[in-house]
């Protein structure tokens, strides 16, 4: 393969790699605009929790399955120890991902994560402990993710049985 192939690679999902970056573009624009138009902390709370509520969701299930070919929960188990469970690609089917996609996906997670901080600090100077509440469990829930897929990405050759791929075939 020539390297004038691998720079102009498409992305192999547009439209999985559009609505990954819309829901996490909208909770973060949501959040920022509404501060400065709407002077009604419940509404602001309850519409920006939803939309990054719903950004954890399609990443964990949809997006972190098509673009990098990872998937992850968490269950507690019946001695009420919390244990992380894995879904991956085979090997191989890992190695052909769209790297355009791959890199849409992890930069995406760390920089939706890396806003949000930034806003707290701004909530923070501007001593808005309510508004710090908002922040704090959107940040909550783009950590989850990325430790998760972290987690998974790291074991994901050793993780992966031939069940799991099972899931991955309809993709």
């Amino acid at each position: 393969m020539s390297t004038q192939q691998e720079v102009t690679e498409n992305y192999a999902n547009p439209k999985t790699c559009f609505f990954h970056v819309l829901f996490k573009a909208s909770a973060l624009a949501f959040y920022i605009l509404s501060t400065l138009f709407v002077n009604n902390f419940v509404i602001i709370f309850v519409i920006t929790v939803l939309l990054a509520a719903l950004d954890f969701w399609v990443v964990k299930n949809v997006s972190g399955r098509i673009l990098v070919g990872l998937r992850w929960w968490n269950e507690i188990n019946d001695e009420g120890e919390s244990v992380w469970k894995f879904e991956c690609l085979d090997g191989e089917s890992l190695a052909r991902m769209n790297k355009k996609d791959s890199w849409l996906f992890w930069w995406t997670l760390y920089l939706t994560a890396a806003a949000w901080i930034i806003l707290g600090i701004f909530s923070l100077i501007r001593l808005q402990a309510d508004y710090l509440l908002v922040v704090g469990v959107c940040l909550s829930l783009s950590i989850a993710n990325i430790i998760g897929f972290t987690k998974c990405n790291k074991g994901a050759p050793f993780s992966c049985t031939t069940s799991d791929a099972t899931l991955f075939k309809n993709l």
